[in-house]
């Protein structure tokens, strides 16, 4: 049986939906008079208009300024593409050659890049500029430029035999368009891509919003992620590895070459993270931080679809933008966690020495065979950080580097976000100084008793070794 209450509401629903359904009409009706629309600045959405504006749709506006429409992005261990200003547009010169390049102190490679820097300078605009951006090729071989995620003629594209003839040795190419969007996209060498890109031709392309929709951050930093192929004694790059690469880098180096973020207590903070690395997407967590995920490389997420994470996955041809205010002071690094993606060319050809007492083999071979052999890795890796063996020229195996603590035993996808109070500017401040009782120190003895810790016997701990090669 049906009750009265259950009638009205049962009824109440159906006389709702016949309105819905009078109105709208049927599914297939409303799919025909709504279709998905275009985007508004598109072609397809202003095909009545003439052919120019249909191919570049968006008014010019003028030039962005920096300092009064936006705050001027920060590249660590790279600069910004300098640019004029030419009849109200924005002029940029790439010259793509090759670049000798050191991923730290220690390790250099002939690498290709624009403009002197691998990977190339960041282009900086705003939403709504014109650019006219030059490109001279002084590579080898032939080239051309993509500019990856931007919205724009397919003439403007950039891929080499498709969309273009391709820049030849000497030759210097103009393209021309109206930036339509804003978020952090790339550009990158789209011609014979296995070696000009496994060589280092890319680089950033930050193009910030005209009407910000939020606060302008205070710190602005960019990172382009990629890995290398770098064998020990080589002074090149192999364009040809596909799986088993052994240099993993923020912006072309790896720590502890990386320059820090440095911050102000207090201060909104915006990381972009992009990457057109070959093979490996990359999660990068940054400690001592919660953030807010703000924008993918198809441009801002609502605000009520953000995240909150402490890591971000960026994937390959990816980029990913997170907010935050610099709340808590310290030394917070930021790496990859994958963790072989904070070693440096130790690569997995090696037998698995863990738990190996190899008693006086080392006195024997060093006798007989190798003057300066020892066995490696029978307590772990980390001592590697520490010994100074001599190593084949351009090698840099697992190099760690001196902390305010003792030697930190990663290198590759690391860098530092240092928060500091009062300092008057964003310099290098050196190490943090932690205030008293806030450091993970040795457990005392009365701690230990007072907590009613007991704590077992531990097995005697193989003496640390050091060793200095005698060459």
């Amino acid at each position: 049986m049906i009750t009265r209450r259950r009638f009205l509401t049962s009824a109440g629903a159906l006389a709702g939906s016949a309105a819905v359904l009078q109105k709208l009409g049927s599914a297939q009706e409303v799919k025909t008079r709504e279709p998905n629309k275009p985007r508004e600045t598109t072609a397809a959405a202003n095909r009545n208009k003439p052919l120019i504006e249909r191919v570049d749709p968006r008014p010019t506006l003028p030039p962005g300024e920096a300092g009064k429409d936006y705050t001027p992005v920060i590249t660590p261990n790279n600069v910004s593409l300098p640019w004029k200003i030419v009849d109200g547009v924005k002029v940029y010169h790439l010259i793509a050659e090759e670049v000798d390049h050191e991923f730290a102190p220690g390790m250099r490679a002939k690498c290709w890049g624009f403009n002197g820097h691998v990977h190339g300078p960041t282009i900086e605009a705003v939403e709504g500029d014109r650019v006219r951006i030059y490109v001279t090729n002084n590579l080898p071989e032939a080239t051309s430029v993509h500019w990856h995620g931007i919205l724009l003629p397919n003439g403007m594209d950039g891929v080499g035999g498709l969309t273009q003839k391709t820049i030849q040795p000497g030759e210097t190419f103009r393209y021309e368009f109206t930036l339509r969007q804003h978020g952090t996209h790339m550009y990158h060498s789209h011609s014979d891509e296995m070696t000009q890109m496994a060589l280092g031709t890319m680089g950033l392309f930050i193009i910030h919003p005209r009407r910000p929709k939020t606060e302008r951050p205070d710190r602005d930093f960019a990172f382009m992620l990629n890995e290398w192929r770098l064998d020990t004694g080589t002074s090149r790059p192999n364009p040809n590895e596909m799986t088993d690469f052994n240099v993993f880098t923020f912006n072309a180096k790896i720590f502890p070459a990386t320059e820090p973020m440095v911050a102000k207590l207090g201060d909104r903070v915006r990381i972009r993270i992009a990457s057109v690395a070959v093979m490996e997407h990359h999660p990068i967590h940054l400690h001592g931080y919660q953030f807010r995920i703000t924008e993918t490389d198809g441009g801002q997420i609502p605000e009520s679809a953000q995240q909150v994470e402490t890591t971000v996955l960026v994937g390959v041809g990816q980029s990913r933008t997170f907010d935050f205010v610099a709340d808590a002071p310290g030394d917070w690094p930021m790496h990859c966690h994958m963790s072989h993606h904070v070693m440096t060319q130790m690569g997995d050809k090696f037998p698995n020495t863990i738990g190996v007492q190899p008693g006086k083999l080392d006195e024997k071979i060093r006798a007989s065979l190798l003057p300066g052999y020892m066995t490696m890795g029978t307590n772990g890796m980390g001592e590697m950080a520490e010994m100074h063996m001599k190593v084949p020229r351009n090698s840099l195996p697992m190099v760690g580097a001196p902390g305010p603590f003792d030697v930190i035993d990663m290198s590759g996808l690391l860098t530092l976000f240092k928060v500091r109070e009062d300092i008057m500017n964003y310099e290098d401040p050196g190490w943090y100084q932690h205030p008293q009782g806030t450091v993970a120190t040795l457990a005392a003895a009365d701690d230990l008793r007072r907590d009613r810790i007991d704590v077992p016997a531990a097995p005697a701990a193989p003496a640390r070794r050091t060793h200095q090669h005698p060459g």
